[in-house]
């Protein structure tokens, strides 16, 4: 009997998830219906090939809608967040299982009663991070449990990069997922984590100047920034006792301390608007958060506002977003300077076509077993194809489509709306994913706690 998935959404992260469904189309008896305000974006051979339908669908055009998830065995949404509650209401009155990639909404956790009645699987957080963060973390956490350890210590970090060979500016990075996430990072609150069981916080105005670095085999150093709330997934990680807890976003070492020069002048806030921002050149937008002088120049104003030397690398960076730029123009209107921004760094940070992206996750777990203290070091690097095939895309939407073929056939079956913290969930997906190059290196290591001297600022 044909069983058919409907992908709600055809995003970048979609490419290797749509290419899975399509690969294992056959054996699985599959159908594939892609639903997409633009189905045209997508890439011939998913709208040509024979096990599949690429379909205009408007998610507010609610009998289009039910439709289409009325027909459907299971439905996998990449929309954007916001939008999963819609999917996931009508999915609940159909009787339809859903996987997101997102993170589990307050909207969509109160249907978890109403879930598990009808006995579905709304999975959540299957993606990179969330996703697979989650997996990887609780495979080695419940192996250390179940040898009656005690964890004393974790902490994890991922960073969407650009890869080694495409590499070719001063700032080491391009965006390989949602620029606007970038921009607005840590915003709308105090970072918070738990260091040898004391509380800390970093607020925003400092969050960039305090990274603990990290060395990955092969590929050098990098840095790493908190992420707003470490605690999170305390309780569900089984954590609620541990000393040491924190996560962070991992970049290369630098990228923090100039990003922190465009956190200073004010670039990053998205509180208000910019009167006449459309057609203001880039030179006019950066003269905004400078004071008035009736002889210096921007670029002098600039350095002597951020106290930085003209032959610093750091005002090298500067010049390299073209921000002293008087022929470059803004197109938005009425933008906030975080949108502003967002659209001066997508002119010199966005992905030529063969350009490589490369995804890192790092973990580390600190524990206690028969009264020794030990550490367990596991880190991830993959790498991308081009700029459709992004490793990004890749470790996003694999977990969602292998998560999705498993709830399907039947062996990921426990009922609600939940995240793949379970072995039921992680074991069979990260033994997928190998098959694909995605897979982790551990290290047993000295354990030597949460290392203050490692974090500059």
């Amino acid at each position: 009997m044909l069983r058919k998935i409907l992908v709600i959404g055809a995003g970048k992260s979609t490419s290797y998830l749509l290419d899975y469904f399509l690969e294992k189309a056959e054996k699985e008896n599959l159908h594939l219906t892609v639903g997409d305000v633009n189905p045209e974006v997508l890439p011939d051979t998913i709208k040509n090939h024979h096990r599949c339908d690429a379909i205009l669908l408007d998610i507010f055009d609610d009998q289009t809608l039910k439709a289409q998830i009325s027909s459907a065995d299971i439905v996998v949404s990449m929309l954007p967040a916001r939008f999963h509650i819609l999917v996931a209401k009508d999915c609940l009155s159909l009787g339809k299982h859903l996987v997101t990639a997102s993170y589990v909404s307050k909207e969509i956790k109160a249907l978890d009663a109403s879930v598990k009645e009808k006995g579905l699987v709304f999975m959540n957080e299957i993606g990179l991070d969330p996703g697979l963060d989650h997996m990887s973390a609780m495979e080695i956490i419940d192996g250390i449990t179940d040898k009656g350890g005690k964890m004393l210590l974790f902490e994890s970090f991922t960073g969407g990069l650009v890869a080694p060979e495409s590499d070719t500016n001063l700032w080491h990075y391009k965006f390989t997922w949602n620029p606007r996430n970038v921009v607005v990072a840590g915003q709308g609150g105090t970072a918070k984590f738990i260091q040898e069981g004391t509380y800390k916080y970093i607020p925003y105005h400092k969050l960039f100047r305090r990274t603990e670095f990290l060395d990955v085999e092969g590929y050098g150093k990098f840095e790493a920034y908190a992420n707003r709330d470490s605690l999170k997934y305390r309780k569900a990680y089984g954590l609620d006792n541990v000393l040491t807890l924190y996560r962070g976003t991992m970049r290369r070492v630098g990228f923090s301390k100039s990003w922190n020069m465009l956190v200073q002048l004010g670039m990053t806030d998205d509180s208000y608007t910019i009167e006449d921002s459309e057609g203001m050149s880039y030179r006019q937008f950066t003269n905004l958060f400078l004071p008035y002088s009736p002889t210096d120049s921007v670029e002098l104003k600039l350095r002597h506002y951020l106290k930085i030397d003209q032959d610093d690398i750091s005002w090298s960076k500067l010049q390299e977003l073209h921000l002293f730029d008087d022929q470059k123009k803004l197109h938005k209107a009425n933008a906030t300077p975080a949108q502003a921004l967002q659209e001066i760094l997508e002119y010199s940070w966005t992905l030529a076509d063969e350009d490589k992206d490369m995804i890192v996750m790092y973990h580390k777990f600190g524990y206690e077993l028969q009264g020794k203290k030990q550490q367990i070091d596991a880190n991830m690097v993959v790498l991308g194809e081009n700029r459709s095939h992004t490793a990004m895309a890749k470790t996003v939407g694999l977990p969602v489509a292998i998560a999705t073929l498993l709830i399907l056939n039947g062996r990921i079956n426990t009922p609600g709306v939940q995240i793949p913290i379970s072995s039921e969930v992680y074991t069979p997906i990260l033994t997928e994913l190998k098959n694909y190059g995605i897979q982790f290196k551990t290290y047993n290591v000295p354990y030597l706690g949460y290392n203050p001297d490692s974090v500059a600022g």
